[in-house]
């Protein structure tokens, strides 16, 4: 097996930031920018556009690493990054692992030391096919989607506040920014779970929210959702990945995270973290073990059970992409 090259790489968020670590507000996602760089002559894949960052180097850490290079390279001093993904890529020089973290402040002014240019874009420029840098370095791709998705995943629960009182809530959420949700419900009775579903996709889409189905993919491609989320359950069955838009799973072990990461799934949801109402016996996995599950993740990883919206800049200090909630969205 071939040597890995640790690389620490930042993505750099301005606009719309409501609280130092935090995504941006959901409903202001759409003006929230990215930085990438492009990488000058006598360098490898010279005129190729980047996340800035660089090599790990003899005694750092990733942090310690992200600090210098982007000190180095941009001429910044971070002051709040959390981790996110991290990706293996295999180059014809090098094999390379990386570790992005959302960098979403700093002081000093960006200038570029090391890149011949920077550009500070729009996600909604890749997700809907209007890229305005081009070429990206490929190790750096699969990070424009992840991107694109929101910080918290709602998940219904009609079977529990009754159908009306959970689309009044969906409603009240959607008005506050809410941009991601998991039509859950499996025990409602067939048609009224399609019913239901067809009402959180109208509701969500002229918000202009992500919805998925959980479970179901006739069901999620008959209401015009915009993915399928699967159980760990059907995960662990599955032989490639759905033919929707976006694909996520729910996760409890490493070899779950393995099975959706090989599939390509855009993202996952691991838990319990903590106790849950519904289940008050389980203790959860808790932060530091979560942080541990999620630490080699090249997709983004939602925290579930047990948590609050308030919770969501202490789950991105541990590495998680935001937070999955069935109480407390709305």
């Amino acid at each position: 097996m071939s040597k890995v090259t640790l690389v620490s790489a930042a993505v750099l968020l301005r606009g719309a930031i409501t609280h130092a670590g935090e995504c941006p507000r959901e409903s202001a996602g759409e003006h929230t920018e990215f930085l990438l760089a492009r990488r000058p002559e006598g360098k490898v894949y010279a005129g190729w556009w980047e996340f800035p960052g660089g090599k790990v180097e003899a005694g750092e850490n990733f942090r310690d690493a992200l600090v210098r290079e982007l000190h180095e390279e941009l001429g910044i001093t971070i002051t709040q990054a959390t981790p996110w993904l991290t990706r293996e890529f295999v180059y014809p020089h090098a094999t390379v692992r990386i570790r992005f973290f959302r960098v979403t402040a700093w002081e000093g002014e960006i200038h570029p030391h090391e890149h011949d240019a920077i550009a500070w874009l729009k996600h909604d420029d890749y997700t809907q096919g209007r890229p305005t840098v081009d070429p990206i370095l490929p190790a750096n791709g699969p990070i424009l989607k992840a991107l694109a998705l929101p910080c918290v995943c709602a998940i219904t629960n009609a079977e529990g506040n009754g159908v009306e009182a959970e689309l009044a809530r969906l409603d009240r959420a959607l008005a506050d920014g809410l941009r991601f949700v998991q039509v859950r419900d499996k025990r409602l009775p067939a048609a009224d779970r399609a019913r239901f579903a067809q009402e959180v996709v109208a509701r969500g889409h002229a918000h202009g929210a992500i919805v998925v189905v959980n479970d179901d993919a006739a069901l999620a491609a008959r209401s015009g959702a915009d993915g399928l989320h699967l159980s760990a359950a059907a995960l662990r069955q599955l032989a490639s990945r759905p033919a929707f838009g976006w694909v996520g799973a729910s996760c409890h072990t490493h070899e779950e995270l393995a099975r959706a990461a090989e599939l390509e799934l855009d993202y996952a949801l691991l838990g319990a973290v903590l106790p849950t109402p519904t289940h008050p016996e389980t203790h959860g996995t808790g932060w530091p073990a979560f942080e541990t599950m999620i630490e080699r993740s090249p997709l983004p990883v939602f925290a579930l059970g047990g948590l609050r919206p308030a919770m969501r800049p202490e789950a991105q200090s541990h590495g998680a992409h935001g937070v999955a909630l069935m109480r407390g969205w709305g």
